[in-house]
């Protein structure tokens, strides 16, 4: 079986995306994994199924991580499926503001992922060069749920995540000590994504993250950016690969309108037949 992938990345982030709205391919565990392979497959972080929309859904985002299991959302990926449904036709076009610029449009999407709603808007891009600037709506956070554990934090931004602050981050060892947190019994049954973080002079937090399903180092983590953010209280997230910015408004009981800006890229296309074992 043949099928057309889509290869997209947030800030380095990278992932395959196939377009299911008329035939959903039925990857298995092993096909999803072998596709993401660095050596043996297409290569990225995760793999998505844009789905067609439910009633007041543009359109379902189904994500799985590297090894080919299910995760409820990714961040990134989500702002690069926002993309993707964008240069598939998708979406409500907008006017120009004067955040946008003279003459420049803006493009709002609504989709669903396996946690829930999420509103995206295509801030800017540019077809030439095939990069822009996606922001995305994130889920309300309950205050109650940011813990204290071990020597950080705990908190659910979408999947998962701890937060802990470290110093020499450029030199500090996040695949070693993020595969031995990553499962520890405090971070719960399934585990958790693992951040470091560390303050920058320019006032930047900078991150970095190990993610499970990926079980090594990403470029960048949206879930994970979002989680450092809330914790520091630091709007402006440095990552090995680019810039975020996350807003919120923190109450008493809830981290609300929670908004993830970061760069996208469309890096390729291509073909691969697909051979289950």
């Amino acid at each position: 079986m043949n099928i057309q992938f889509y290869k997209f990345d947030g800030a380095g982030n990278d992932f395959v995306l196939i377009d299911a709205r008329e035939h959903d391919p039925q990857l298995s565990t092993e096909a999803i994994a072998r596709m993401c392979h660095r050596r043996f497959g297409v290569g990225a972080d995760g793999l998505m199924l844009l789905k067609s929309g439910e009633e007041g859904y543009d359109f379902v985002m189904k994500y799985y991580n590297s090894d080919g299991r299910t995760a409820s959302m990714c961040g990134n990926g989500g702002r690069c499926i926002a993309v993707f449904a964008y240069l598939l036709g998708l979406g409500t076009r907008e006017p120009s503001t004067p955040q946008n610029g003279q003459g420049a449009e803006r493009t709002l999407l609504r989709f669903r992922a396996d946690d829930g709603p999420h509103d995206a808007e295509i801030v800017a891009w540019d077809k030439a060069s095939g990069k822009g600037i996606v922001k995305l709506g994130m889920r309300d956070v309950r205050t109650d749920e940011v813990r204290r554990v071990l020597d950080g934090w705990l908190l659910n931004t979408g999947v998962p995540h701890y937060v802990q602050r470290v110093e020499d981050l450029e030199r500090f060892d996040v695949v070693g000590e993020g595969r031995r947190i990553r499962h520890l019994a405090e971070l719960g049954a399934e585990g958790a994504n693992v951040n470091f973080v560390e303050d920058m002079p320019d006032s930047r937090l900078r991150v970095r993250t190990y993610e499970r399903g990926v079980e090594d180092e990403t470029w960048a983590c949206g879930t994970g950016v979002t989680a450092c953010s809330i914790v520091s209280g630091n709007h402006r997230i440095l990552t090995r690969g680019g810039d975020f910015n996350v807003d919120f408004t923190p109450t008493d009981q809830y981290y609300k309108d929670v908004k993830l800006t970061g760069p996208v890229s469309f890096d390729f296309k291509g073909e691969v037949e697909l051979i289950e074992n």
